[in-house]
């Protein structure tokens, strides 16, 4: 670590809005266009310094976000937080929006200091196809049964072992244990049309996670398996004992939560 990084007055977040689908997903990647590669590019210019952030959440290839939050390790010498945010907003490019820059305190880290992580996945149900959100959301041509959702969701709600329910590779050497605060669907409607919104909050998330817990709800919805069936396949540990995977272009990352004194100011 250097010299800079360990004296460092205190960190920056930056709360950024992207549309996924342009995006070979979040994190760097040599090469590719990713989110975390314009940030720092952005960065890097606004700076003059090459700048390592830090993400709140991964989101795969083609995941929105309207919340996702960035870190970095401040020098000092950084420009008042709404001028740094007009600059990081006009050089980060299309499909990439600079909300909000906060100062935190030294050491603030996007990833482990997140208390909690909300997603948000839209899904159009019924024999007409969405417009304004057939890229936002996930069109299913069968009729959805929302109570039966709803009942197959209050089996993930809580701390569980969601090995069923995540890429397995991923898994591997690892812990599938997270907790879930809010497993939900309603109804919402959005640029006129009308949607179901499976709301998600927990304290993490495993690789395809969400759009997993979703693609399962569904065949509960379609009538292809009961609500019990849920509660099976999260006991199997086993990913073939869940559902399909959801499109990602039905998913964002709505926002991420912190405990208040992270911030400064």
């Amino acid at each position: 670590m250097s010299a800079e990084s360990t004296t460092a007055p205190h960190a920056i977040a930056l709360t950024v809005a992207y549309d996924g689908a342009p995006f070979a997903g979040f994190a760097r990647q040599p090469g590719l266009d990713t989110v975390q590669g314009r940030i720092e590019a952005a960065l890097a210019t606004a700076l003059r310094r090459d700048v390592e952030t830090v993400g709140a959440g991964r989101t795969d290839t083609g995941v929105h976000a309207l919340g996702q939050v960035v870190s970095f390790e401040a020098s000092g010498s950084e420009p008042e937080p709404s001028r740094l945010r007009r600059s990081l907003d006009a050089l980060a490019g299309d499909g990439v929006v600079v909300r909000e820059v906060r100062l935190a305190r030294a050491g603030f880290s996007a990833r482990f200091d997140a208390t909690a992580r909300e997603y948000r996945y839209r899904l159009v149900s019924g024999s007409v196809p969405p417009l304004f959100l057939r890229e936002f959301a996930w069109h299913v041509a069968s009729d959805l049964d929302v109570d039966a959702m709803a009942a197959g969701a209050a089996h993930l709600v809580g701390e569980h072992d969601f090995k069923s329910f995540c890429v397995t590779e991923s898994a591997e050497g690892k812990t599938t244990t997270r907790r879930l605060d809010v497993v939900e669907i309603a109804p919402a409607e959005h640029l006129g049309e009308r949607c179901l919104e499976v709301r998600v909050v927990g304290n993490a998330f495993l690789h395809s996670m969400v759009r997993t817990l979703v693609g399962t709800l569904v065949e509960v919805g379609a009538g292809r398996r009961d609500a019990e069936w849920v509660a099976r396949a999260l006991e199997a540990r086993d990913r073939s004992a869940a559902g399909p995977t959801a499109p990602a272009h039905g998913l964002t990352l709505h926002s991420v939560t912190y405990p208040d004194d992270v911030w400064i100011g």
